[in-house]
């Protein structure tokens, strides 16, 4: 039983490590994404900081790599742990609110509006759409490791309190 649970702890702590490292590399990545493009006789720069919803992610991802930065040295026997169960679900809902926003405004960049008569960018800016494509994978690996990381939290909380009425 012992091994189980020190099996459980490595386990979650790996999880944990790898969320701070997706969402470390999503900051890094979309951070770093810039390039210059002529069209006709315009010249414009691609750059995360001209859209709302990559700053927006940018943010979102920096607090969330702060945020589990932190609980990687948090003791599971401490109070603060049952609090690690309401935080995980607000930067959970945090991660996925800022990606969907990312992806919208990614994909109208990709495809365009022929709605609105926006014209597609990425065929200007191909780095740029690469690199902004690889933080909204990293972004994603960060949600899905994120969302199994709070089933997880949950499941550690409740279970001592369903085995207590048993």
């Amino acid at each position: 039983m012992e091994s189980i649970t020190k099996a459980r702890k490595i386990c979650h702590l790996l999880l944990r490590f790898l969320a701070f490292g997706a969402t470390l590399s999503a900051v890094i990545v979309m951070a770093t994404s810039h390039e210059k493009a002529s069209v006709l006789v315009f010249q414009f720069e691609a750059k995360y900081t001209n859209t709302p919803a990559f700053k927006y992610f940018v943010i979102a991802n920096s607090l969330v790599t702060v945020y589990g930065f932190l609980v990687l040295f948090l003791p599971p026997e401490s109070f603060l742990w049952r609090l690690a169960v309401a935080t995980d679900l607000v930067f959970t809902m945090l991660l996925v609110s800022s990606i969907s926003a990312a992806l919208a405004i990614a994909q109208v960049g990709k495809k365009g509006n022929s709605h609105a008569a926006w014209l597609p960018i990425c065929n200007s800016v191909p780095k740029f759409c690469n690199q902004v494509t690889g933080a909204l994978v990293a972004g994603a690996i960060a949600v899905i490791i994120y969302m199994i990381l709070l089933l997880n939290s949950i499941h550690r909380v409740l279970d001592p309190l369903i085995l207590r009425k048993c």
